[in-house]
């Protein structure tokens, strides 16, 4: 199956669950006011990442690496270098996508839709998250804890999220979608709440490209 290398902001995710004893399960308004909080205290978030994308028969079809910035509220900025260069770039009202290899950019405006997308969870409001998630959470061990959301909309871009904390730093996200494609999003050298200038979040490109609009 070929997967696509459409918007880095969906994660095309697949991976075995952890086969880890966890705790009792968490449900309902405590595990999301207790992800909220987490994902609050993060003003900033730099991080660089591998992507791994496992498909339906758990065959690894794809691996990706890369960085990306995050700063509160709603600016964010993602950059994948292997084996493809792309770049996604939110301002908090819109989203930009460049392929510099297609000489395409993308523009999408930051709807609804859009907003629930994973990567946004860390520069994005998350006071609601029970209103757009069903959010679960289990502990393994004393210092990971592990929450998962599924969302509450049928039109979501995703079927569930799992994300792995590490004594309050995320470790890891894996999504599934529609497709049963699962990947596993994997930070490396993680910066917390460092400085980071809104200039960081400007997306770059050549005059000569396409760029293609919401409804064009």
């Amino acid at each position: 199956m070929k997967v696509s290398r459409s918007s880095g902001l969906v994660f095309v995710l697949a991976a075995l669950l952890l086969a880890l004893p966890a705790h009792a399960e968490d449900g309902g308004g405590a595990a999301a006011a207790e992800l909220a909080s987490t994902l609050e205290s993060y003003e900033s978030f730099q991080s660089s990442f591998i992507q791994i994308v496992v498909n339906e028969n758990g065959n690894r079809v794809q691996e990706s690496r890369g960085s990306l910035k995050a700063k509160r509220p709603g600016l964010f900025y993602w950059e994948t270098n292997q084996p493809h260069s792309q770049f996604v770039v939110s301002d908090g009202s819109k989203v930009e996508v460049y392929d510099p290899d297609l000489e395409q950019v993308t523009v999408h405006s930051l709807d609804q839709k859009v907003s629930t997308t994973p990567a946004l969870l860390l520069s994005g409001e998350v006071d609601n998250l029970d209103e757009t998630y069903k959010v679960s959470m289990r502990s393994i061990g004393d210092d990971t804890r592990e929450f998962t959301l599924e969302p509450r909309s049928e039109d979501s871009l995703f079927v569930s999220l799992e994300l792995t904390f590490f004594k309050g730093e995320l470790q890891e996200m894996r999504m599934q979608d529609s497709l049963s494609q699962l990947s596993v999003l994997s930070f490396q050298d993680t910066r917390i709440n460092e400085e980071i200038k809104d200039s960081a979040f400007v997306l770059d490109y050549p005059d000569n490209v396409d760029v293609i609009r919401d409804g064009a």
